[in-house]
């Protein structure tokens, strides 16, 4: 296996572990910075399992495509417009929304600097994938 695959199926496999936390934090109701993106914004009990759910699928697919990620490329592809769409999605809540109206004291500014952590790990996911394919080791 060469060392472009290497590093794309290792950082999918943490993806995966990564929505797992998310999964377990949303279905605890523990509001953690990072596993919660916007951790400190009221949320009903039904919206975090709901969360849950749909992070423990992410949390699958990015399993089965760190199993074998050139098998899986299909999955693969799919996992980068996903991930491409819910960073836009996350730039549009962070733009669109009063979080002074729910709370005075909520900072947009850390919900940013995690859109932007997933904004970079998702960048990281499309170089290795493009290098994994274009290396014939």
């Amino acid at each position: 296996m060469n060392g472009n695959l290497r590093i794309l199926k290792w950082s999918l496999l943490t993806g995966s572990i990564y929505f797992l936390g998310v999964a377990t934090a949303h279905i605890l109701g523990t509001k953690l910075p990072l596993l919660f993106i916007y951790y400190n914004v009221p949320s009903y009990a039904y919206q975090d399992r709901i969360i849950s759910f749909l992070a423990f699928g992410w949390a699958a697919f990015f399993f089965t495509a760190s199993r074998d990620p050139q098998k899986q490329s299909t999955l693969v592809n799919t996992i980068l417009v996903a991930g491409a769409a819910a960073v836009l999605g996350l730039a549009i809540i962070n733009l669109t929304t009063d979080f002074h109206a729910l709370d005075a004291g909520i900072d947009p500014r850390v919900f940013w600097m995690e859109t932007a952590g997933m904004f970079f790990y998702w960048l990281w996911l499309v170089i290795f994938y493009f290098r994994a394919k274009g290396s014939h080791d």
